[in-house]
């Protein structure tokens, strides 16, 4: 019985470890810093990863200093990778309305300019359908007119490497602070931008990633 029962559980363990990991999915959204984007939604439970970027822009392979400078079109953007058995893509969406100011077209927060402006990407009627229910239902709960538009998926660029991971990397960086690391930049640059407090002001308890 004992010979059994080490069989059994090694015949499961074997399945578990060799098992196919469920299929992910995506989705895009672009919500003013996108280090501030990253740091929000990896940590939702059923995001695999949080991606920094471009997209919406007309110049192909852009660099950080052109899309800040202007004149790309395009915006800082996350790629959420996340799987669909744990998180749908409608809370998702749901958590993005409800860590951004959607109310202000001219950026987020102390940043302005067309590279911060909010905005969802979509690739197909079902991610269309899920941003527009999610956007109706915010400006609902809101009871104000919501800005963020729903736009068809242009190509996204990746980030620099430096940005992937900026708000929790320990590797130093020279501020006005001096040189800190760069996870306490972070801190002080939210800080400092009045993100938490805006969204905070605008969605109260409802805001998902303000302590």
């Amino acid at each position: 019985m004992l010979a059994f029962l080490r069989l059994t559980l090694f015949a499961l363990a074997t399945t578990i470890a060799f098992a196919p990991r469920a299929e992910a999915a995506e989705i895009i959204v672009a919500g003013g810093c996108f280090w501030c984007v990253e740091a929000d939604f990896e940590k939702v439970r059923g995001v695999r990863d949080a991606v920094s970027g471009y997209t919406g822009g007309t110049v192909a392979n852009p660099t950080y200093k052109q899309v800040v400078r202007g004149g790309t079109g395009h915006y800082e953007a996350v790629r959420i990778v996340f799987d669909p058995a744990r998180v749908d893509m409608r809370q998702l969406y749901d958590l993005f309305f409800r860590s951004v100011d959607p109310t202000d077209a001219g950026g987020q927060f102390c940043d302005r300019g067309d590279s911060y402006r909010t905005a969802i990407f979509v690739s197909d009627s079902a991610q269309k359908q899920a941003a527009e229910a999610a956007k109706a239902a915010a400006e609902a709960a809101l009871g104000r007119k919501i800005v963020t538009p729903i736009l068809p998926a242009a190509p996204f660029y990746k980030a620099e490497d430096y940005h992937q991971g900026y708000y929790k990397s320990s590797e130093s960086t020279l501020t006005r602070f001096g040189y800190v690391s760069r996870k306490d930049a972070y801190k002080r640059y939210r800080q400092a931008c009045g993100r938490d407090q805006r969204v905070r002001q605008l969605w109260g308890n409802a805001a998902p990633f303000v302590n």
